[in-house]
């Protein structure tokens, strides 16, 4: 697989010898940012390194987090003598072997700092996890932090920005049929032809609830409403990201798009960004995610929509 992203896009990003780690190509004195962990979330990460985003991203075994060793490569080579900031989700293996990485990179005198993404409102606690779990709406800190590090902030307000920009961002995931991971060849968990989940993660963790399928329309109203009540004030202004969890075609998760945006425009809520497809997905689930980002008083709608040079924005 890394053999192929490196060979379909040479002209954008090139492979770490003997490594997992795919860098960007063009690399200027700032911040780099790194992030990554299991594969099976394509294109997730590697999709989004590249000019105006990731400096690097480094990818591990089906939905297992890349090693130590590895990560530190990936941070060696996206430092530009500015620092390093790594991006992480928040699963106990991936904190605890990007935390091991930090440690070393500094005893090499690189400056590292973290931010670790918790957007899942969906289960505080879970399979893979302590506290709410890092999904799709880690997308979006690439492309804010992604612009900031492009215009020269440096590493510490990189960090600062990084955690509000976390707590802005909310998502919920739903799904009608689990991955299927090729080692063990038989899906995560089992759903009647009829039946939904809701609150799902990432790597077919338990959500909070089974019902019968619903209409795109119902489903929209339960997970816009949860996620706007998860906020303690009301956002007047949001971006939307409707992400694909691999195995949902585009055509339903535009109907999806078109509900969600018409009931947040029944609530006065103006929608400043929305993007809809697949960016972190969970190998052929059948399902999606829903991701707001309150921008009620930040300035970060710029940064979501400046150019950048990737495989996948």
């Amino acid at each position: 697989m890394l053999a192929g992203i490196v060979n379909s896009y040479p002209q954008l990003v090139h492979r770490v010898d003997d490594s997992r780690v795919i860098i960007k190509n063009v690399e200027k004195k700032q911040v780099g940012l790194v992030s990554g962990g299991g594969s099976g979330h394509e294109p997730a990460h590697a999709g989004f390194v590249g000019e105006g985003m990731l400096s690097a991203a480094v990818l591990g075994d089906v939905f297992t987090s890349p090693t130590p060793d590895q990560i530190e490569i990936a941070i060696e080579h996206a430092d530009q003598g500015a620092g390093v900031l790594l991006i992480v989700k928040n699963y106990t293996g991936d904190i605890l072997n990007f935390e091991m990485a930090k440690d070393l990179a500094e005893m090499n005198d690189i400056d590292v700092k973290m931010v670790v993404v918790d957007d899942d409102i969906a289960v505080e606690d879970s399979t893979y996890t302590a506290g709410k779990r890092g999904v799709a709406g880690t997308i979006l800190v690439h492309k804010i932090l992604g612009d900031a590090a492009k215009n020269g902030t440096n590493l510490a307000d990189l960090k600062t920005l990084g955690d509000q920009v976390v707590a802005a961002i909310k998502t919920i995931g739903v799904a009608l049929k689990a991955a299927t991971v090729p080692e063990v060849g038989k899906p995560g968990f089992l759903l009647a032809e009829n039946e939904i989940e809701f609150g799902v993660g990432i790597h077919g963790e338990p959500g909070y609830r089974r019902e019968k399928l619903q209409s795109s329309m119902t489903l929209a109203k339960e997970l816009v409403n949860k996620l706007l009540v998860s906020y303690k004030q009301k956002p007047q202004e949001i971006g939307v990201l409707v992400n694909g969890m691999g195995g949902t075609p585009l055509m339903e998760q535009f109907i999806f798009i078109n509900d969600v945006l018409n009931l947040l425009k029944q609530e006065n809520i103006q929608v400043a960004f929305h993007k809809v497809g697949n960016y972190m997905t969970s190998i052929d689930m059948q399902g999606l995610s829903l991701t707001f980002i309150d921008l009620t008083d930040t300035k970060w709608q710029a940064a979501l929509t400046s150019p950048v040079k990737t495989i996948s924005w």
